[in-house]
């Protein structure tokens, strides 16, 4: 190979390899603390090994789930408060995979950015592996993809990609029908859904992202991204009790578009507005831009993260587990033999 005159390098067309070996190194003991049984290996490899039976599974179905964090990553890299988008990236996979009956067992991530800055990347990761550690799912692999020109300075991207597994003949949803009851477990706020919104809207507000929040206790942007609620293992366990039919996770699309997706045809469902006290950072949404009532429930989840539809017999025992678990449990509604989603009260 011949030797050109001007010596470059990949490092002076903007990739630093030297940054990334340094970024794996830094983030293996991250990994290692999610390490679950059926890991098979480390960080470092081409691909990354998982072994069902050692974790337990005699005869099971993989489920795959794939997400990002949408705008809300905006607000992060603008305040520079990145720690929790990696619980986000998480949360947005697992909490989807719980609502097909399954188990989250490994999740691998991508992070792509313009130039790689070490400690914002071990920040986010970071958060990936306490997302991972409080879903029991292991942290096994990923890709960290520097690309000059590709992202304005100090921009990033991420996605995340989960597999789980449930023994064959669990799958939900399952055996739904009329007279189900809707519990409904409240969200941490926002979550990681409808933020294009909530940008347009706090720019209307005329409020920075270091304006004391007017829903909260910190700054705005720092209650704004608050991390999305990770409903994995109380969920898992009313599953695994007894009683739950199906479950609905409350991303885009808010309550309207996403209940549906887990009923039968031929049924809908009927929600008591009135059931739940509206959460302050919604409130503080809808009056700024004066936001319809209609367009709140089919954006944002509006206070209700996860949906489990429950046999009625079960449904006063269930909610009182899920609370003692943590959870705050609302009766919101039942199953109905009419289709679409129809709702009474109000609200606020």
């Amino acid at each position: 190979m011949t030797t050109g005159k001007t010596g470059i390098t990949y490092a002076e067309a903007g990739v630093d390899i030297d940054a990334g070996n340094a970024l794996v190194e830094r983030i293996k003991p991250a990994a290692k603390r999610t390490a679950r049984p059926g890991v098979m290996s480390g960080l470092g490899g081409f691909g990354a090994l998982f072994d069902l039976k050692a974790a337990g599974f005699t005869d099971p179905v993989l489920v795959a789930a794939t997400d990002g964090v949408g705008t809300k990553l905006r607000i992060a890299i603008d305040t520079g408060v990145v720690d929790g988008v990696g619980i986000d990236l998480v949360a947005m996979c697992v909490n989807d995979l719980v609502c097909q009956g399954a188990e989250p067992l490994f999740f691998l991530d991508y992070f792509a950015t313009g130039k790689l800055e070490t400690d914002v990347a071990a920040r986010i990761i970071e958060g990936i592996a306490t997302g991972c550690e409080r879903s029991g799912c292991a942290l096994i692999g990923g890709e960290t993809a520097e690309m000059p020109g590709m992202y304005p300075e100090g921009d990033f991207d991420l996605a995340g990609f989960a597999v789980g597994a449930m023994e064959r003949g669990g799958a939900l949803p399952g055996g739904v029908a009329e007279g189900d009851v809707l519990l409904g477990l409240a969200s941490d706020g926002v979550h990681s859904n409808g933020y294009s919104l909530v940008r347009r809207l706090v720019e209307l507000s005329g409020l920075g992202w270091d304006a004391d929040s007017p829903f909260g206790d910190a700054s705005l942007g720092a209650d704004l991204l608050t991390p999305t609620r990770l409903y994995v293992k109380p969920a898992l366990a009313a599953v695994r009790a007894g009683g739950v039919h199906a479950l609905a996770h409350i991303t885009g699309g808010g309550l309207t578009e996403n209940l549906p997706r887990v009923l039968p045809e031929g049924c809908g469902a009927e929600i008591d507005l009135s059931a739940w006290d509206l959460p302050g950072v919604f409130r503080w949404m809808a009056g700024v831009g004066n936001v319809a009532e209609a367009e709140m429930l089919k954006t944002f989840n509006c206070g209700i993260g996860m949906i489990l539809v429950c046999d009625p017999d079960r449904a006063a025992a269930l909610a009182e587990n899920l609370g003692a678990s943590g959870e705050t449990v609302y009766r919101i509604g039942t199953v109905t033999d009419r289709p679409g989603v129809r709702y009474r009260g109000s609200l606020t």
